[in-house]
C-alpha cells in the first residue's frame, strides 16, 4: 500500500480544516483557514503531547538526549505512520547524495523527526536548544560541536518563511564552525521558506507542499466543499486580503471570541486588535 502523507495528516489530526464560517487563531494573533501540527504524525495528538511534556520536563537532565532517542526509536518500531514519515525524510535526504557529518534539529518539534532520521542515516544527531545551546549525541555519549566538524542535514517538522532557520538554527550550527548544507521538512507551507533557504545556499525540500494542488485534492477527497476550496486558494494567494475579507464579512466572529470563555483565543484576539495586521476599522470589534 502506497503511503499518502495527506491522508496521514488528516487521520492523525495533524491537518485541521476550519468549518464554513470559521477560522483558526494562530499564536501570532492572526487567523487562517487551516492548522497544521506536523508532530501529530508521531502517533496522534495524545502521543505527541506526551512527548512534548517529556521534553519540557526532562530537557535539562544529563541523560535527556539518550532518553529522547529511546522514545522516538520505540515509536518508530511501533507506529506505522510515524515510521513511514521518517523513512520518507530519509529518502528525501538521500536524493541529494550530499555528505553530512550529523543531523541537526531544533527544540522541540524538530526533535520528533531529526533523531530518528539520524539513526536511519547512521549519523549523530545535533540537538539545538531554544537558548542556543547545542549538543551532539555520539553513540551514548554527549559532546559539544568541535571546530569545523559539523556539516549537517537539518530536519524540521515544518517550514513557513524559514524564520527559525535564519534566527536560530543556522547560527547555532555556525557557532561551532559548521553549516547546514541540506534541509528536509515534513511540510512546506508554501510561503517562501524553501526559496529563502536556497538563497542561503541550503538545498531544501519537503515531503508535502501546501498549495492549490493540495486544496484540489481535499475537494476531490470530499474533505471540503468547493466554496471552502476556493477560500483556501484565496488565502494561499493573499493571506492578508483573504482574512481581512473574512473578518469584515463575519464581525460576530471576532466579537464572540473577545467575549467568550476561551482565554487563549481571547488573548490572541486582543493581540490582533493591538497589532491590527489586517488594517481593520475598529468599529468591527467595538460594534
Amino acid at each position: 500500500m502506497v503511503f499518502d502523507l495527506l491522508t496521514a495528516l488528516l487521520d492523525t489530526q495533524a491537518l485541521r480544516l476550519a468549518p464554513p464560517g470559521e477560522v483558526f487563531w494562530y499564536t501570532s494573533g492572526t487567523v487562517g483557514p487551516y492548522y497544521i501540527n506536523a508532530e501529530y504524525l508521531y502517533g496522534g495528538p495524545e502521543q505527541a503531547h506526551q512527548l512534548l511534556a517529556f521534553i519540557d520536563e526532562r530537557k535539562e537532565d544529563a541523560d535527556f538526549p539518550q532518553r529522547l532517542q529511546e522514545r522516538v526509536e520505540k515509536q518508530y518500531a511501533e507506529d506505522a505512520v510515524y515510521r513511514q514519515v521518517v523513512d520518507g525524510l530519509v529518502a528525501l535526504a538521500r536524493e541529494s547524495d550530499m555528505h553530512f557529518d550529523g543531523v541537526s534539529g531544533g527544540e522541540r518539534r524538530d526533535w520528533f523527526f531529526s533523531l530518528a532520521v539520524a539513526e536511519r542515516l547512521g549519523k549523530p544527531p545535533l540537538l539545538i536548544y531554544k537558548d542556543g545551546r547545542t549538543v551532539v549525541l555520539e553513540g551514548q555519549k554527549l559532546r559539544p560541536i568541535r571546530a569545523n566538524d559539523m556539516i549537517t542535514l537539518h530536519v524540521a517538522d515544518m517550514v513557513t518563511e524559514a524564520s527559525s532557520y535564519l534566527r536560530a538554527w543556522i547560527p547555532a550550527v555556525a557557532v561551532g564552525g559548521g553549516r547546514i548544507a541540506r534541509a528536509v521538512n515534513v511540510v512546506d507551507r508554501g510561503q517562501g521558506g524553501l526559496e529563502v533557504l536556497k538563497a542561503q545556499g541550503i538545498a531544501a525540500g519537503a515531503l508535502m507542499r501546501v498549495d492549490e494542488a493540495l486544496f484540489s485534492r481535499l475537494v476531490a477527497m470530499g474533505r471540503i466543499d468547493q466554496a471552502q476550496g476556493a477560500g483556501l486558494v484565496e488565502y494561499y494567494r493573499d493571506p492578508q486580503a483573504a482574512m481581512r475579507t473574512f473578518l469584515e464579512a463575519h464581525p460576530e466572529f471576532l466579537r464572540r471570541v473577545l467575549n467568550g470563555d476561551d482565554a487563549r483565543a481571547a488573548q490572541r484576539a486582543q493581540l490582533l486588535i493591538a497589532n491590527n495586521p489586517y488594517d481593520l476599522d475598529e468599529t468591527l470589534w467595538r460594534g
